[in-house]
């Protein structure tokens, strides 16, 4: 069934910059009366940190566009964010409207002088997903090629900054000493690295590179990439080969077996840990909306605006912290935080007794979550356990002079990481870890 179609988001600087400054100004104003109150429960700092995240996802609903995806994109950053607020920012990835037919042939006649009906045998006009930043119809090549284009919603690229703006103010405002917000520099790090992100995005041809990156050089048996029709893509359409699947939660409700299960998470767990460990370059996105699987059982990957180049350093430095954590757990502590130096996270100065005492006790959950899928030859999604965040406290590890910076990099694959483990927990399926953990092992060298 189609979706009931809109207007595009509102791209008009002056109605995004009052709805920023307007939201940006409740969320002081709660965050203050919040700070107030003589030492609330538990219970009331929960409530406070979802209200919070309730306002916040109220503005970007309205606002649309890229402050949705920025929002979607923050939701996926674990452990920094508090749960409350990044439970609710979780929310915008199910909050796109389809555009009407007369908008689509506007975005068509701007990008290349013609309606859409000119360019292919066959082109719907109704979208069958619409997403954040842009939309995507069905249509047929005149030689009976099934494809799916991509259609940048109108003016969406002039919104990032403001929309950010809403963001980076009201995270900053909503007062760290309650809610264990990291420093101002981390949370502009953090969306510094989002707004490196959308200006990608938001370029189709850079997508069309990148995918024609991973297609050439990131194959796998399992996993299947769609090729780009060059002619018929530009900055803000994007038109590739249609993929016939289901999403997770779609293809969950066929029952497939977990023999299939098992073959479709081996599949997306190696290629993954091979882009990371082996290529240096990651698919950034992996949330449930950029998989299709399959009826051959193989997983198409969508989507590939959001990507990360990796250095040789920085895989080196992760590879090296996390088999010290799976060999050692605390008792590998000196080696730990020599390697959180090499990453350029760690503080020079911090001394091994202070990270032993005050730092490991805090991010040890975190470690213990990230590398569970290692810790065995053999392991079963089904048994992941979630992500800690009721355990991991983000007030002591910024605040005890551990954090030096948080690498670009560092973002984009804890990200990308955290949305993986979470895919393939809903999969439950059973992986064989050996070839890839043979990868961690010869990119620590």
């Amino acid at each position: 069934m189609t979706a009931p179609t809109g207007k595009a988001p509102r791209t008009g600087r002056l109605a995004r910059s009052v709805l920023v400054g307007a939201t940006a100004a409740r969320v002081g104003a709660k965050a203050v009366r919040h700070k107030l109150r003589a030492s609330p429960s538990k219970e009331v700092d929960d409530e406070h940190e979802a209200e919070i995240g309730r306002m916040i996802f109220a503005a970007v609903t309205q606002l649309r566009g890229t402050a949705l995806k920025a929002a979607q994109m923050l939701s996926m950053d674990a452990g920094v964010l508090p749960e409350g607020i990044r439970a609710q920012l979780a929310r915008a990835s199910h909050q796109a409207m389809p555009l009407n037919r007369a908008l689509v042939s506007r975005a068509f006649r701007q990008a290349f002088g013609r309606e859409p009906q000119a360019l292919f045998a066959r082109f719907d006009t109704d979208a069958f997903a619409a997403a954040s930043l842009g939309q995507v119809h069905r249509a047929r090549l005149d030689d009976g090629t099934e494809v799916a284009v991509k259609v940048q919603y109108p003016g969406i690229a002039e919104t990032i900054d403001s929309d950010l703006r809403l963001l980076r103010t009201s995270l900053r405002t909503i007062g760290r000493e309650r809610l264990g917000l990291p420093q101002d520099e981390l949370i502009d790090k953090m969306l510094d690295e989002v707004r490196r992100q959308l200006m990608e995005e938001v370029d189709y041809l850079h997508e069309a590179e990148q995918q024609a990156w991973f297609i050439a050089h990131a194959g796998h048996p399992g996993i299947v990439m769609p090729q780009v029709v060059s002619a018929l893509t530009c900055k803000t359409v994007l038109t590739q080969q249609a993929l016939h699947g289901l999403h997770l939660d779609a293809s969950l409700q066929q029952g497939p077996s977990q023999a299939t299960r098992d073959r479709q998470a081996q599949a997306i767990f190696d290629w993954f840990v091979d882009c990371a460990f082996e290529r240096r370059h990651i698919h950034a996105d992996m949330h449930l909306g950029n998989l299709l699987f399959l009826e051959d059982e193989r997983v198409g990957v969508l989507d590939f605006g959001c990507t990360r180049k990796l250095s040789g350093s920085f895989v080196r430095g992760l590879a090296r912290s996390w088999l010290t954590w799976l060999r050692h757990g605390t008792a590998g502590a000196s080696t730990l935080l020599a390697n959180y130096r090499e990453l350029g996270v760690a503080e020079l100065g911090l001394g091994l007794q202070d990270f032993e005492q005050r730092v490991l006790p805090k991010i040890s959950p975190v470690l213990e979550w990230a590398t569970q899928a290692f810790s065995a030859e053999r392991f079963e999604f089904a048994d992941k356990t979630p992500f800690p965040a009721a355990k991991f406290d983000r007030r002591a590890v910024h605040s005890a002079s551990f954090i030096a910076h948080l690498p670009p990099e560092l973002i984009s694959f804890d990200r990308a990481w955290f949305g993986l483990m979470h895919l393939l927990s809903r999969l439950q399926g059973r992986v064989d870890t050996r070839a890839s953990m043979a990868k961690l092992v010869a990119a620590a060298q």
